[in-house]
This record gives C-alpha cells, structure tokens and sequence, in this order.
C-alpha cells in the first residue's frame, strides 16, 4: 500500500512537472508570435550596415523604424513581403524611409525621399531641382568634386515621379546607389519612417537621437 502512495505521488508530480513545462512553452510560444507581430506591423529594429546615408546616418547605427507612420500593412519577416492594408498617409519630401529593394524584392534599403508622385526631379552638377526650381536639400553631403562625365551621380534627368512612385537618394550622394541608377522607389514597398537611433556603439552623444 505505502508502496502505491509513493508511486501515485511520483506520477503526480511528473504529470505536474510536464504540465508546468508544457506552460512555459505556450508562454514562450505566445511572446514570440506577440513579438513577430509587433515587427510585422508596428515597429521594427534595423541595423545599417553601409554609408550610403552619412553622415546622417553612420555605419553600425541600429534605429528603430515607425511601421505606422504611413497606415497599416503586414511585414512578412524574412521575406521581403509587404502587404498593405489601410493608408493614411504618405510619404514626404526629405523622410527617411525604409523599404524593399526593387532591385531584388527582398533586401531592405534606407534612403531620403527627394521627390514624390508628379514631380519633376533633375540633377545639375550635383544640384537638386525639383520642379525646375533648386531644392532645399540641407543633408546632401558630397565627397568628390563635380564630374561632367558623372552621369548619372552629377547629372541626371529630367524625369517625372509616376503615380505611386518616389525618388530616392542617399545623403551621401557620391557613395549611393539609388534611384539615380536604379529607378523609383514603389510606396507599396516602404516598410516605415525611420524614427531615432537607439544604439550606436559606443558613441553616446547619437543615442536617442531623432532622425530627420
């Protein structure tokens, strides 16, 4: 009879230990969809791996991108897939933004919006004209002298942003590859407004700081 109890207690306290595993699983499970969701919808990490925004933007700057800034679309992690659902908004000139290389369909690019849908955008040894006026264009940064021959980084255009389009550039206009070379930016495509840096290395005096 003791010989039973013990057996019935053991047995219980197996049946109570796989219960309190099965728990932490669907507890770590749950945290884990929670937590794709929030990136494939709100808000997402990015981590910069090249030059082509500095000196804005500097290399190993890890931001955090506003995936609601424009409306509401589902980000398929590791895909390269975004799907809209609702807009309220779009796009301006001079937001950074991240979105799908249309080079490819699945790298994920970062540059500034120069010019939007109707606009007419040139490139006059090395100046921005939108609209047959020069641009404000404050964070252009230019690290060669003007080139005649620089077609199309120094000269470039005139073309007209078509419907649901952008034209985008880096802020490090001689070290960017953008839509000087490889056509427009699809607003489908954006992922979000990038927000503020949160990390940075070890350069402290970037941290927190809000991008523009």
């Amino acid at each position: 009879m003791a010989e039973a109890r013990r057996s019935a207690v053991v047995t219980n306290a197996a049946k109570k230990e796989k219960s309190r595993l099965r728990q932490n699983i669907e507890s770590l499970l749950i945290a884990l969809l929670v937590a794709l969701a929030i990136r494939a919808t709100v808000v997402e990490a990015f981590w910069v791996p090249s030059g082509s925004m500095l000196p804005t933007i500097q290399i190993g700057d890890h931001l955090f991108v506003n995936k609601l800034a424009y409306g509401f679309h589902i980000d398929i992690p590791f895909t390269g897939i975004v799907i809209p659902v609702a807009q309220w908004a779009h796009p301006q000139r001079g937001d950074i933004v991240v979105f799908v290389s249309p080079n490819d369909g699945k790298t994920d690019l970062i540059k500034r919006v120069v010019a939007v849908a109707g606009d007419t955008v040139e490139i006059r040894q090395k100046k921005l004209y939108i609209n047959g006026q020069p641009a404000p264009d404050p964070y252009a940064h230019f690290k060669y002298p003007q080139d005649t021959n620089g077609i199309p980084r120094d000269n470039f255009g005139p073309v007209v942003v078509p419907p649901g389009k952008f034209f985008v550039m880096g802020d490090n206009r001689d070290e960017s590859l953008d839509s000087r070379y490889w056509g427009f930016a699809d607003e489908k495509a954006i992922k979000g407004k990038a927000t503020f840096i949160y990390w940075s290395g070890w350069k402290f005096d970037r941290l927190g700081k809000f991008l523009h």
